[in-house]
This record gives structure tokens, C-alpha cells and sequence, in this order.
């Protein structure tokens, strides 16, 4: 509750910054597509941690009551997927700023106004989510010298609403990204992507392929080669068993990037990603890099890391 109270009050300090409405005919359109899916069909339940249960729950009502066009305003996906006016943001945007790629990064930071976004109150034509997606990009840039535009095929654990996808569109169009979340989660991927005008579906040959089942991506590491594996505080927020059917994705992988907390419910995930490098090593130079900007909410600190990694 505290946590919800104290985004809310950091949300005025961007009260002068207002996004465009989105098309009303356009968002019409979406919705009803979104309404031929099925969002009450029970099948969709999964074994998840009780967090991801109840924001699962939140999301079906937002959608039943025709509230989503302003999702990025709703504070229950602010504490999963957006991170708005924070300090630690701004440490982040300087890093990008002072980086010899900043005329590049400055272009990508560019926010959309797709679910009415709250704009960084120190950077207005951005949004502290967006500056945060593209530090961690900045990251594995520098971590490896990878020249991030020769990327052409990403696949994305937990998805989000779809920003990370959407960043990389705009640094390659013709990227091939395979989102892999919950069926409820890919709905907003869904609402978000078609309202920037990308080539989003539920079809494995769509520019952008939504997933939700894992029999529809197991076998993407014997179909797909040099890709790069996303996973921002997703997979170490997942139970061990469902991470365990990812090892061979990740390890048929040419480049990792993931974000995770030290400790997640019941989970060290610290160790957890310690004896993953031991796994993978003979594979990939491994580098396990402590977050020096980011320590968690306001209630509860701790550290957070990178788990990078580049085949040999």
C-alpha cells in the first residue's frame, strides 16, 4: 500500500507532460480482435507465483471493463512493468547521455503514447521505462562490444507490455521477435504493438510472435540461431521447475541478457544464476554484474544484477 501511495505522489511531478489520446476508431478495432480471443476462458490458468496470480486476475479486470486504454497509469502494472519517476532513472539517463552512442540511444528513447505513459519529469520526450529498457541495452552493448543492430532475431521471456519489442523495431524493422508470457500479458502486448502500427500476432512467422503455451516456442532453439535471449526480472521471478524448460533456449542462444534480484519470494536467485554461469561457461563468457543504480523499492532493498553472456 505504501508502495502504491508513493508512485502515485512521484506521478505528479509529471503533471504538466500529457500524451496525445490514441484513435478511438483504432482502439475499437483492437479491442474487438482482442474480444475474439477469449479472455474468459479458464484454460489460461497457470501455476504461478501468488504475485503473478494476482496481477493475472487485475489484468482480466481491466480488460472486462474497457479500462486499458491508460494501463500505464494503473499502479498494479506500474509495480510489474513501469518504473516512472525515479532518481536511479536519471543516473541511468545520464550514463546514456555521457556514452559515445548517445545520438543513437537519444532516438530509441523516444516514448509512444500508447497507454497514456507517464513522461520522466527530467526527461519529458521519455519515460523512466523506456530510459531503464535502453540502459539495460547499454549494458550488454558495453559488456561485450556488440554492435547491436546486426541482431536480427530475439526471443523475450516475459514480454511485458511489449517495450523492449518495440525499441528494437525501431533499431531494426525487419527484426524477428518471439515474446513468450502469459496469455493475459500477450493481450496487452497485443493492444500495445498494434497501436504503434507493428506486425504483431499469435502466428510463429508474425514479425513479432506472441506465446503463451510452451509447446508453441521449445523447439525455437533447433529452428533459430544467433539470436539474443531476453529475460528482465522474469525468469527469476518464475518457479524453478517452468525455468528449467528454458535451459535449452537459452543455451542455444548467441547472446543473454537478463536482469534478476538477488532473492525473489522463496528463491536465492543469486545462486540460482551463479551455478548457471558454472553450467554454461564451457559455452559462453559469463558476466555476472552488480546493478550500481538500482536497489530495489522504497520499502524493500536489495541488490539486483545482470546476468550477461556471449557464445564463444
Amino acid at each position: 500500500m505504501t508502495n502504491t501511495i508513493l508512485r502515485k505522489l512521484l506521478s505528479f511531478l509529471s503533471i504538466f507532460f500529457i500524451n496525445k489520446k490514441v484513435s478511438e476508431i483504432k482502439d475499437k478495432k483492437i479491442l474487438n480482435k482482442i474480444n475474439k480471443l477469449n479472455i474468459n476462458n479458464k484454460k489460461y490458468q497457470y501455476n504461478l507465483k501468488k504475485t503473478h496470480q494476482k496481477f493475472n486476475f487485475e489484468l482480466i479486470k481491466l480488460f472486462k471493463q474497457k479500462k486499458i486504454k491508460n494501463f500505464l497509469r494503473e499502479g498494479f502494472i506500474q509495480k510489474m512493468f513501469f518504473v516512472h519517476n525515479r532518481l536511479f532513472i536519471y543516473r541511468e539517463l545520464k550514463c546514456l547521455k555521457n556514452d559515445k552512442k548517445w545520438s543513437f540511444y537519444k532516438k530509441l528513447l523516444k516514448e509512444d503514447d500508447v497507454g497514456n505513459p507517464i513522461r520522466y519529469f527530467l526527461y519529458p520526450s521519455s519515460s523512466g521505462n523506456k530510459i531503464n529498457h535502453v540502459f539495460h541495452l547499454n549494458i550488454l552493448i558495453k559488456a561485450f562490444n556488440i554492435n547491436i543492430k546486426k541482431i536480427q532475431k530475439i526471443f523475450e521471456f516475459g514480454a511485458g507490455y511489449g517495450c523492449m519489442a518495440r525499441i528494437f523495431n525501431q533499431i531494426n524493422k525487419n527484426i524477428s521477435y518471439t515474446c513468450y508470457d502469459t496469455f493475459y500479458v500477450s493481450l496487452l502486448q497485443f493492444y500495445y504493438l498494434k497501436h504503434n502500427n507493428l506486425k504483431v500476432g499469435y502466428k510463429s512467422n508474425d514479425k513479432i510472435s506472441l506465446n503463451y503455451h510452451f509447446n508453441q516456442i521449445k523447439n525455437y532453439y533447433q529452428k533459430n540461431s544467433k539470436y539474443l535471449f531476453i529475460a528482465n526480472w522474469s525468469l527469476s521471478e518464475t518457479p524453478i521447475k517452468l525455468r528449467k524448460k528454458f535451459n535449452k533456449i537459452i543455451s542455444g542462444s548467441e547472446y543473454i541478457l537478463i536482469s534478476f534480484q538477488e532473492e525473489f519470494e522463496d528463491i536465492n536467485n543469486l545462486n540460482y544464476f551463479k551455478k548457471l554461469k558454472d553450467k554454461i561457461s564451457n559455452q559462453f563468457d559469463v558476466k555476472i554484474i552488480k546493478n550500481k543504480y538500482y536497489r530495489g523499492n522504497f520499502i524493500y532493498k536489495q541488490n539486483h544484477y545482470y546476468f550477461l553472456a556471449k557464445k564463444k
